[in-house]
């Protein structure tokens, strides 16, 4: 791997040098003692223009990490990370790039994945460095599997919810976030408000030339056609989250956070249903209609009232059926030096 020769452990195969000249190994033998030495080309020659890097990794690792779901049982999941260190020698060509991947396989694999591992973890990677780091950066992106009951029937089906844990670490301090998306189904008030009057001037023709009405008959054409001449237009929508704890041990519960995300937007997308789940569905979206600034304003809500939360950045997005773009809005806590919309 590019980044010097190490074996299986991590270790170099051969010591660094920054003068030109091949230092001896533990037996006091140089690489001229060792006609079949393995080249270690990373640090075996100086850099050319030697320049400090600001992240040197790698993007797209596939890992398996542990993880709890609702219940608060550990499950394994397939997972990618981008894992990045500093390089801040200026005599050095490159990094010990395997010992990251190493390091973040093995633990990761191991040990519960939260953001207090992530922390853990970024400290391995400037230690494993051995003086070419002050920085490093991980994000671990996976999706959480969620079983979600139907509105009203018995059925159950599973939701994947994208999630990502991030941490930064830049010499003594640790910046850490957790993001996650939730997909719902968000209905236009202006458009809804357009039905209605639709069906308010479909009434007077049928209706309005009438001395009497009968109750039976309304009810009749109100199960027509002509009783519903228009319906208000909704889309799936996205709400993404990205938040900065008070701490690591501290932090919101992923699952928890689905919860809560989904209860204050009201209209979750939904697993399996019956007829009887897809009209309470449809009666949540008439109770629930929304601009994306009306859903950003619910989620911004939930979140001041976390203790927990210490900073926080959320994006909707209602992807439009009426138009080819979409309705976008973004807020954010406002803290000094926080995350920027």
């Amino acid at each position: 791997m590019h980044g010097g020769v190490e074996d299986g452990d991590g270790n170099r195969a051969s010591r660094r040098r920054h003068d030109g000249v091949a230092a001896a190994d533990a037996s006091g033998l140089g690489p001229a003692d060792h006609p079949h030495a393995m080249p270690d080309v990373a640090t075996g020659e100086a850099p050319t223009g030697g320049v400090t890097l600001d992240r040197v990794g790698m993007s797209g690792i596939q890992l398996m990490v542990r993880v709890a779901d609702e219940n608060g049982e550990e499950i394994a999941l397939p997972a990618r990370a981008d894992a990045y260190v500093s390089l801040d020698d200026l005599r050095a060509r490159g990094i010990h790039m395997s010992r990251v991947y190493l390091d973040l396989q093995r633990r990761l694999e191991r040990e519960h994945l939260d953001l207090s591992l992530v922390a853990a973890v970024l400290r391995d990677f400037v230690t494993s460095q051995q003086g070419l780091a002050q920085r490093a950066e991980l994000r671990v992106q996976f999706d959480l599997p969620l079983h979600r009951r139907a509105l009203l029937s018995a059925n159950r089906g599973w939701r994947h919810y994208p999630v990502e844990l991030r941490g930064v670490l830049n010499g003594d301090e640790v910046v850490l976030e957790q993001a996650l998306t939730v997909t719902y189904s968000s209905t236009c008030p202006c458009s809804a408000a357009l039905s209605r009057q639709a069906t308010q001037e479909a009434f007077d023709r049928a209706f309005g030339a009438s001395e009497s009405i009968d109750p039976a008959a309304v009810r009749a054409w109100l199960g027509t056609q002509e009783g519903m001449p228009a319906t208000p237009h909704s889309q799936r929508s996205t709400a993404s989250l990205r938040l900065v704890p008070a701490s690591a041990q501290r932090a919101p519960r992923l699952s928890d956070l689905v919860d809560l995300v989904e209860a204050a937007l009201s209209t979750p997308v939904q697993t399996a249903v019956k007829r009887e789940d897809e009209q309470a569905f449809a009666l949540r979206n008439g109770a629930n209609l929304m601009f994306c600034e009306d859903a950003v304003r619910r989620l911004r809500y939930v979140l001041e009232g976390l203790s927990s939360v210490a900073d926080y950045r959320v994006r909707v997005d209602h992807h439009e059926s009426l138009h080819p773009h979409d309705a976008t809005a973004l807020v954010v806590k406002g803290v000094p030096g926080g995350l920027l919309p």
